[in-house]
């Protein structure tokens, strides 16, 4: 029967990469090996893989392949073509580590200190109060040291005893049979968890954990400039750790609501305001609000609508270097869109004043064009 495409075999495409083919051929390794796979011809399938691999983790054995097909075997990939199922490139740590969880050499005590498993947690504050921080208690779920036996996972000490199967190391030694010969692994103690211990009356509140959820109090303070996405690591306040390992970090991610008045760009802070003809035209002086007060701000002659100005330091403060950013004035010349009798005679009047000063300019320019004639 004609070979399969190796890299159907391994279920990649051809522009697969060193770490897509390493992949693949790991877990249908895994998954054909004949000593623990249930499939149908897996020790030939195996083979297949194991063949598959062999030529297209070598990069000039898949190169010839790319070119010649299965008849690269007759071009001259050296002793023994790629026919065989060979080892070469083969890592055996990987494969002892997909089967058994572990390798040869000896693993580290299951039963060393550890540290607990991280928390993280959402918090939403008000645009204010990521500009000027404040501090809040909050309620973390988190697994901590069991109030009843304060850790033991027994009901006293004298319910605890040297676990009878792996002497108290945690770990035992299995031994299996593979097809690379009879193999050693070391994995945790299946009587004891890994512990070293073996508890015979367990914890009545625990079950013998030595740990319980419960709502812990927190306080946060919240850095002034904080911004949406940003965080702060409370160290210790995750879970418990395990063996006297320390306990796990708490994360607290931040989000800022939108303020219906302010927009924030990085330090800086925007706020539009609607000004009048007769403002922009004249020049004024307002009163502008700003996350610290009010200020007066004034408004120069002649200022067009879109025209932006700076109120230096009244901005947000960066969450590290506390400096302030500034806030950005941008305003918009508004259109009345109603008009009373006295403004619309202020505004005809203003009309008939601009048509009489531009009608000498007008009067001028027809007569000079009168000149540019051909």
């Amino acid at each position: 029967m004609d070979k399969r495409d190796y890299y159907e075999v391994l279920g990649i495409s051809k522009t697969a990469s060193d770490e897509d083919i390493k992949k693949a051929y790991r877990k249908l390794a895994k998954k054909y090996h004949p000593d623990v796979s249930t499939e149908t011809n897996a020790e030939a399938k195996f083979k297949e893989v194991q063949e598959a691999y062999d030529v297209l983790s070598d990069q000039t054995k898949r190169s010839q392949y790319d070119q010649f097909g299965h008849q690269a075997a007759n071009a001259g990939f050296g002793a023994g073509g790629f026919g065989g199922a060979g080892f070469e490139g083969f890592d055996f740590g990987d494969i002892f580590s997909a089967f058994f969880g572990g390798n040869q050499r000896t693993s580290r005590p299951t039963n060393r200190p550890r540290k607990g498993s991280d928390i993280q947690r959402r918090m939403t504050i008000s645009f204010e109060e990521s500009i000027f921080g404040k501090t809040e208690k909050i309620k973390v779920p988190v697994y901590d040291e069991c109030h009843v036996c304060h850790g033991l996972g027994a009901e006293s000490r004298k319910d605890i005893k040297v676990c009878s199967q792996c002497g108290g190391s945690g770990s035992v030694i299995i031994e299996q049979q593979t097809l690379f010969g009879r193999t050693q692994a070391r994995a945790a103690c299946p009587t004891c968890k890994g512990t070293g211990k073996e508890i015979i009356n367990k914890c009545s509140n625990c079950n013998g954990e030595g740990v319980e959820k419960i709502n812990k109090e927190v306080e946060i303070r919240v850095p002034k400039g904080i911004e949406t996405g940003q965080q702060i690591r409370l160290e210790g306040y995750g879970n418990k750790g395990s063996s006297g390992g320390p306990n796990g970090d708490l994360y607290i991610v931040f989000e800022v609501k939108p303020s219906e008045k302010y927009i924030r760009e990085g330090d800086d802070i925007i706020v539009n305001i609607p000004i009048t003809f007769a403002q922009a035209a004249l020049g004024t002086e307002l009163k502008v609000d700003t996350v610290y007060g009010p200020v007066m701000f004034k408004i120069p002659p002649g200022t067009q609508s879109e025209a932006k100005f700076r109120l230096k330091g009244k901005g947000a403060p960066n969450v590290r270097t506390k400096q302030l950013g500034d806030q950005h004035v941008i305003v918009s010349v508004m259109t009345p869109q109603k008009l009373n009798n006295q403004q619309r005679k202020v505004f005809e009047e203003l009309l008939r004043i601009e048509d009489e000063v531009d009608a000498p300019k007008n009067w001028w320019d027809r007569f000079k064009s009168n000149f540019n004639r051909p």
